[in-house]
């Protein structure tokens, strides 16, 4: 015989609330009763060519010209670019300034001809002028004791250095200030504390070998348990037991 388990109403789970057709609430058919609806507009079909026929006017086709407006014709000047006009024949043509050629009339004072101009060349400098130009004087410097007509102060020279016998060799030999050893403080002042730095110091070591971690064996109980401890996994506990309230707040 089956074994048959009492019925546990968690377990018994109903339809989504995707299985349930409620009406809609956009729209104006089928819309739900129990929601106010807005007023509805709807988009009219495209007319027939029949009404091209009935109403025939003309549409944006014409072309108005930009001078015309509201108020009349744009009243800004035109201006226009003609082609050069035939000059008419006259019956007396007034000569130009460019027709007339003056150096050509005969005298008409005591000149025999009209004055006429020539440019020349460059005329050559005469070789015979005793003048000197400026740059053949030389003028006296202004630096130095040797000016004849300025005021000289007094001049000093540079000599170089003597060999032996001057002023600067010591023939006596004189030890300088460097040659002299500078004597401690400590000899004639009260001496003070002095210090010393030592190198570092090793740490003391043990020289006895100790195991590592990896050593033990703590599953290895054996020595003083029948066996070394194991653990499983259960069986998953139902959803629907009742947990244990151990407190309950007031």
């Amino acid at each position: 015989m089956e074994k048959k388990y009492p019925l546990i109403a968690g377990r018994e789970k109903g339809p989504g609330p995707g299985r349930y057709g409620l009406p809609p609430t956009i729209g104006l058919m089928g819309h739900d009763f129990t929601k106010s609806t807005s007023p509805a507009y709807s988009f009219h079909g495209r007319m027939s060519d029949t009404m091209y026929c009935v109403d025939s006017s003309p549409g944006p086709q014409y072309r108005v010209d930009a001078k015309i407006t509201r108020f009349g014709r744009d009243g800004t000047p035109a201006y226009s670019m003609l082609g050069r006009s035939k000059a008419q024949k006259e019956l007396f043509q007034t000569p130009g300034p460019g027709a007339y050629s003056p150096e050509k009339t005969p005298p008409c004072n005591l000149q025999r001809r009209p004055p006429s101009y020539t440019m020349g060349s460059r005329t050559h400098y005469r070789s015979v002028d005793p003048v000197p130009a400026p740059n053949k004087y030389c003028l006296p410097p202004l630096m130095g004791p040797q000016v004849p007509n300025k005021q000289a102060s007094a001049s000093y020279t540079m000599s170089g250095s003597y060999s032996a016998g001057g002023p600067s060799v010591d023939l006596a030999q004189t030890p300088g200030p460097c040659r002299y050893n500078s004597t401690d403080p400590s000899v004639y002042l009260p001496r003070q504390p002095a210090y010393s730095m030592l190198g570092r110091h090793s740490l003391p070591k043990d020289a006895t070998k100790k195991p590592g971690p990896g050593t033990y064996n703590p599953e290895k109980v054996t020595v003083h348990k029948a066996r070394a401890p194991a653990f499983s996994l259960g069986v998953r506990h139902s959803e629907f037991v009742t947990p244990l309230v151990v407190y309950v707040s007031d």
